[in-house]
């Protein structure tokens, strides 16, 4: 009798010492962005544009994109994968509790729900559709910045990495603003007024990623040393509707 060869036993999954530190960060810095700056229009005077509104979350949202970029430079795309979809649980959770609260009819006897009850309408009553809009915008822009990350870092042979931080940025916040205004504004706003704000809010975020490129190269080579790897995206499938760890990591300790 012969014994029958098996398979070798498939080797235990990568675990990371920073990875969820990065992905709550990412999903801290989304959810604040999204609950807590729409609920204010700031306003800045620049030259030769003069007066200029936009939304206050506008200035803090970029850096979920900053975090996507770290992920998907450091552990590759099927990990800054997994980041993604606990942002966009996050904040369809976010979303079903604030309007379960709002729906709670506040009890007359507490003099403070007086003024609380419409404060809170103001700030989180946010409609279907700008909530919509606002998630969709996110898995869109969030995607297809990590898409192109993954994809120019195979194409530059790792070098350069400001290109794929600030063009992936381009790419993403682009996706994301062409996304976000339409869906929620189109037909209550000017064609051109939204034209606008999706041309200034686009370079705004961009900005902000070329402002914080050196913060971003620090973090990646941190990271990269202390993690001891450095994700190259081939063979990836680039699907986002999987949770499967994926690409090459390659080693860099020397043992």
């Amino acid at each position: 009798m012969t014994d029958t060869p098996t398979a070798p036993a498939a080797a235990p999954p990568r675990s990371f010492r920073y990875y969820d530190l990065m992905v709550g960060g990412m999903v801290a810095v989304l959810l604040s962005a999204n609950l807590i700056g729409p609920a204010k229009v700031g306003i800045v005077t620049l030259p030769l544009l003069g007066a200029v509104s936009f939304g206050a979350g506008n200035l803090f949202f970029p850096f979920s994109y900053i975090f996507g970029d770290v992920l998907t430079e450091v552990y590759g795309y099927s990990r800054a994968r997994r980041a993604i979809w606990a942002g966009f649980g996050g904040l369809a959770f976010a979303t079903l509790m604030t309007w379960a609260i709002l729906a709670i009819p506040a009890s007359p006897g507490e003099p403070f729900n007086r003024t609380l009850q419409p404060a809170l309408e103001i700030v989180f009553g946010n409609t279907g559709r700008i909530v919509a809009a606002s998630m969709l915008a996110y898995w869109l822009g969030d995607f297809a910045n990590s898409y192109v990350m993954a994809k120019m870092k195979i194409w530059t042979e790792g070098r350069h990495l400001w290109t794929r931080t600030i063009g992936s940025t381009i790419v993403g916040q682009g996706v994301d603003s062409l996304t976000f205004y339409p869906v929620a504004f189109l037909g209550l706003w000017e064609g051109q007024t939204l034209i606008k704000v999706i041309v200034f809010n686009w370079v705004m975020k961009v900005a902000v990623e070329v402002v914080f490129t050196p913060l971003t190269y620090a973090v990646v080579g941190f990271l990269k040393r202390r993690e001891g790897v450095d994700a190259y995206d081939r063979g990836t499938h680039f699907t986002p509707f999987s949770l499967r760890d994926e690409g090459q990591l390659e080693s860099l300790r020397r043992d």
